[in-house]
Order: structure tokens, then C-alpha cells, then sequence
């Protein structure tokens, strides 16, 4: 295995534990009685998106795991490559602008989600 291909299997991994985490949101942010607060229509956006947000997760998971050699060898791999790691970018960006970075777990997120963006532009830079 190259060292691009090791890149895009960790972030394959990176992805499959923040699908694991997404699905945790009802436990660890008391779901079941917090989005009681909301109307009826926003709790169900809240729980959609999540879940939604959970299997792009686990998209982005399996084609990293299965698909490796074809990210980085093919032009629509690269572009993968690339939007994948722009979405991390993009999350990085949002942690700074919603959470402010006024307490710890908040610089713990933006270097994870700047790992991931790291990751996949790394994996996409040093080519096959």
C-alpha cells in the first residue's frame, strides 16, 4: 500500500468515527428531552440532517476503504479527493464562526476537522 493510499484508509477510518459519533447526538446532547424545545418541524430537520450528515459519512468512509487506488488514480477520484477534504475545510471554517473557539472541545474539533481536510488534500497531492 502507498503512503497516499495509507492516507485515504485512515481518513476512511476518520469518517467511520464521526458517523459512530453523529449517531450518539441523541445520548450525548440529551436529544429526547432537548429537541422537545423545538417546534415540531424543526426537531424533525435537527434528527434529518443528523442522519443525513451520518451516512455521507459513511460514504465518504466506504469509498475510502473500498475505492482507495481509484481516488487516487482517476481525474473523478481526484475531484473526490478534493471536495472531501473541502468539506472538512468547510467544517473547520463553522466551528470558528458558530462555536468561537471558547472552550477546549471547540480546538479539539477544528484540529480534527483540519485533519480531515488534511488528510484527503495530502492523499491527493502526493498522488498514486
Amino acid at each position: 500500500m502507498t503512503a497516499a493510499e495509507t492516507l485515504v484508509v485512515i481518513g476512511g477510518a476518520f469518517n467511520l468515527l464521526f458517523a459512530l459519533f453523529h449517531l450518539l447526538f441523541w445520548r450525548i446532547f440529551g436529544w429526547k428531552t432537548d429537541l422537545t424545545k423545538l417546534s415540531f418541524v424543526n426537531r424533525a430537520i435537527m434528527q434529518i440532517l443528523n442522519l443525513c450528515l451520518t451516512f455521507v459519512f459513511v460514504i465518504f468512509a466506504y469509498i475510502s476503504f473500498a475505492h482507495p487506488r481509484e481516488l487516487l488514480a482517476t481525474g473523478l477520484g481526484h475531484s473526490l479527493l478534493m471536495l472531501i477534504a473541502g468539506f472538512w475545510f468547510l467544517r473547520a471554517i463553522e466551528q470558528v464562526v458558530f462555536f468561537r473557539l471558547r472552550h477546549w472541545a471547540s480546538w479539539a474539533f477544528l484540529g480534527a476537522f483540519l485533519g480531515g481536510a488534511t488528510l484527503y488534500a495530502s492523499a491527493h497531492l502526493i498522488g498514486p
